[in-house]
């Protein structure tokens, strides 16, 4: 039996194609001041949850399905009696993905869920907060393959932050373009 680790494909790529990518473009002293994706944090936020239970465990269930990691559902955190919502009800799911299990849900992201989008032209490029974080949504859960499409009882969206350590959004657009994602290219829509 071997003992060598497994390490993803998207983890192999970030040491070897894009560190000394991002350290020529930037004029880095040392690799080390490259920046890097910390986490991938997904939320879903499940419409009508307060009057059906249910709907939030089957979003809990398709989200550790899609990420491979136990997804947990999401808690309010005030009352509001316009919505007939109380404190510490499931409204949604989330889960946080790092390491191995991170770079394999990019890679099956950009590879296998995205092109699957209908009319997919690339995703916005204007959706940086500043701070190397990186926000984007998407309208239907059944662009991942994961999702049997026979057994899901509504399409719901969900929302994909990438942290990375990035301190300007330029560096973290180019860190997650030589990652592979497919980002809208401005020049050729104008034409």
């Amino acid at each position: 039996m071997s003992t060598e680790k497994y390490t993803p494909r998207l983890a192999t790529k970030y040491k070897n194609e894009v560190v000394p990518a991002l350290v020529k473009k930037f004029n880095y002293k040392s690799v080390m001041q490259a920046p890097k994706l910390e986490k991938i944090c997904i939320n879903q936020g499940v419409n009508g949850a307060v009057a059906d239970k249910k709907l939030v465990d089957d979003a809990v269930n398709e989200m550790t399905m899609i990420t491979g990691q136990k997804a947990v559902p999401t808690m309010s955190k005030k009352d509001v009696s316009n919505f007939k919502l109380r404190k510490d009800m499931p409204i949604g799911a989330r889960v946080t993905l790092r390491g191995a299990n991170m770079y394999e849900f990019l890679d099956r992201l950009i590879s296998v869920s995205l092109p699957r989008v209908r009319d997919f032209k690339g995703i916005s490029d204007k959706s940086f907060d500043g701070r190397g974080n990186y926000t984007f949504g998407v309208k239907e859960q059944i662009i991942y393959p994961e999702i049997d499409i026979d057994k899901i009882n509504r399409i719901s969206g969900m929302d994909t932050t990438l942290v990375t350590t990035a301190e300007t959004n330029e560096e973290a657009y180019e860190l997650l373009k030589e990652l592979g994602l497919p980002f809208k290219n401005i020049n050729k829509e104008t034409d």
